[in-house]
Order: structure tokens, then C-alpha cells, then sequence
């Protein structure tokens, strides 16, 4: 028995017979047996969203989501390189019902001898020494945890960037 359907049975049933003002229990039952808590959202990261928007552009159905030549490489494996089914469960859910989208955990990199912290110049790609973590325009200070694992970053400390 479901936590409604305990609440329901401690309920009094009505004695009236003027159904538009009173409604009995088993009433309540039969309107509300389908009745389940709101689930949340699920999450999904970034690059999911974007597959997601894209088939749906296309007017594909969900099976598109998994077959598909021209599903993205990280999406690809979001869905597929894992010991279980939980993403392609979550994605269809995500299709069905909606979704959030996660924020990545942003981190600022700081030289450990230096103290200086790493900054990109994104319209070259080159990377800079900075004394503060005020980039804007062109430059960028923070970066996710995938993008510091392709960079060879072992005289940096890794610090959370605050939200």
C-alpha cells in the first residue's frame, strides 16, 4: 500500500449522498489510482542536450537517439561505454519526459611554483600566465575536469571554482 493510500484509508467515510460536495473513499481511489509523486528531471550533460534538439530538429522518433551515423563521438560515448544501461534509460527518459541540463564542476588551474594560474587564449589556443583569475573577452580562466585530463597539468593545483 502506497503512502496515498494509507492517508486515503484513515480518512472517514462520507455519509452524504450529495456526491457534488462530498466525495467517498472509494471515489478518491478510483480517480486518483494512477496517481504517482512528480518525478524530477532527469540530467543530463551538455553535449546530450544538443543530441537530443538535434534528432527531435530532424523529426526523428527516439529510436534515432541510438541509431543514428551521425551521433557525436562523446555522446556516443555517454550512451554506449559503460558497464550498464543507465544513460540509454536516462536519455530516453530525457526524450519522454524532459530534462536539466548538469553544470559541470569548473576548476581554476594555479601553478604550484609560480602561483600564477593558467589562462587560454581562445582565439589562438595558446595558454597564458596570469596573476588572478579575471579572464573575460577572448580569454578563458576555468575548465571542466575533461578538458583539464587531455592537458598535461602536473605542476598545477586544481581549485573549485565557486558558483
Amino acid at each position: 500500500m502506497t503512502k496515498f493510500e494509507e492517508e486515503l484509508s484513515s480518512l472517514p467515510v462520507s455519509k452524504s449522498t450529495n456526491y457534488a460536495e462530498y466525495w467517498n473513499k472509494a471515489q478518491l481511489l478510483t480517480a486518483f489510482k494512477d496517481w504517482q509523486p512528480q518525478q524530477s528531471l532527469p540530467v543530463v550533460p551538455e553535449c546530450v542536450r544538443s543530441w537530443i534538439e538535434c534528432v527531435k530538429g530532424k523529426n526523428n522518433n527516439a529510436l534515432a537517439l541510438l541509431d543514428d551515423d551521425n551521433m557525436p563521438d562523446d555522446v556516443n560515448e555517454w550512451l554506449f561505454f559503460q558497464r550498464n544501461d543507465e544513460n540509454i534509460n536516462l536519455i530516453l527518459r530525457a526524450w519522454l519526459d524532459g530534462y536539466t541540463v548538469e553544470k559541470p564542476q569548473l576548476f581554476y588551474l594555479k601553478n604550484k611554483l609560480t602561483t600564477s594560474y593558467l589562462i587560454l587564449d581562445t582565439s589562438t589556443g595558446y595558454f597564458e600566465h596570469w596573476g588572478s583569475t579575471e579572464a573575460t573577452g577572448r580569454y578563458k580562466s576555468s575548465f571542466t575536469q575533461q578538458e583539464i585530463d587531455s592537458m598535461q597539468t602536473g605542476s598545477y593545483e586544481q581549485i573549485e571554482v565557486a558558483e
